[in-house]
């Protein structure tokens, strides 16, 4: 899989991702002590939805700008609130013209004392997301390989936070990779937050995924505790594009289930294909 996020920004696996991302990033602001975001493949930070690879796949059409023209209940819209307020935040003539990626929305959640480091090897990306962070004293851009980021970052000073690992999967190991660098960053830090996405087109490679995950998770002392995220917007066929994303997260915050109970079945609707959508919560088994 070849995933430029210039090509797929605002799309509904990103609104997936980005709301579970604000949903414990709100979580951490409950206690005053500082936390830390580390985002391990960071991109560009900023995607334009009128540029050509945006305009070419126009999948935000029928992700971000679907959500934002939905009727939600006002349960899932206070939750979905910390996350539109940032995609507003940079459309402000109410017009979808941009998006903001993982490490601006991590961005827009963070206090005074909280801290971002975001990883990013492709030039041109890193140029980007430099440009847009660069006078500001709590994120730092580094021009590291997120394999080698992961665990070299890990534990934080801070002791809390969240490791989001968001790879492009355009090497085939990609899946051994990740599972790789999750169990040796787990090593050093098994108190931490990780959110990994993948692209679920493999039963086989993201069950697999999912069972190391949860054997890491569930072999640390004290054991920790791991959510499995799919939500479908058709059927998945071979050769056309992704139509389910992934999420493992691992040490959730205890709101989490019940908040992705309230919100997923109200996306249904909205973010499906030729029909409704359909997604599974579960904890996987190790």
């Amino acid at each position: 899989m070849n995933y430029r996020h210039a090509f797929h920004a605002g799309s509904f696996a990103d609104v997936i991702k980005h709301i579970v991302l604000a949903r414990i990033l709100t979580y951490l602001q409950d206690k005053p002590g500082a936390f830390r975001v580390i985002d391990t493949h960071a991109g560009a930070g900023l995607y334009d939805l009128e540029g050509d690879e945006a305009r070419r796949s126009g999948e935000w059409l029928t992700g971000i700008a679907r959500l934002m023209q939905s009727r939600l209940s006002n349960e899932s819209i206070a939750l979905a609130k910390p996350y539109l307020d940032i995609v507003r935040a940079y459309n402000p003539k109410g017009e979808l013209k941009a998006y903001p990626g993982s490490p601006l929305i991590a961005r827009g959640l963070m206090r005074p004392q909280d801290r971002l480091v975001a990883c990013e090897l492709e030039p041109k990306a890193r140029k980007a997301l430099i440009s847009l962070l660069r006078r500001d004293e709590q994120a730092r851009v580094v021009d590291l390989d997120g394999w080698m980021a992961l665990p070299a970052f890990v534990p934080p000073k801070e002791r809390r936070g969240l490791v989001l690992i968001d790879p492009s999967f355009e090497a085939k190991d990609e899946f051994e990779r990740l599972g790789e660098a999750f169990s040796a960053a787990f090593a050093k830090w098994p108190t931490g937050i990780y959110v990994i996405w993948y692209p679920a087109k493999s039963r086989r490679a993201t069950d697999t995924l999912a069972q190391l995950v949860a054997r890491a998770a569930a072999a640390a002392k004290p054991a920790g505790k791991c959510l499995r995220l799919e939500f479908s917007v058709a059927p998945q066929v071979d050769g056309a594009p992704l139509a389910t994303t992934g999420l493992l997260i691992v040490n959730p915050p205890f709101t989490l289930h019940g908040e992705l109970k309230t919100i997923l079945p109200e996306l249904e609707v909205p973010l499906g294909q030729g029909g409704p959508a359909r997604f599974r919560l579960e904890v996987p088994k190790p």
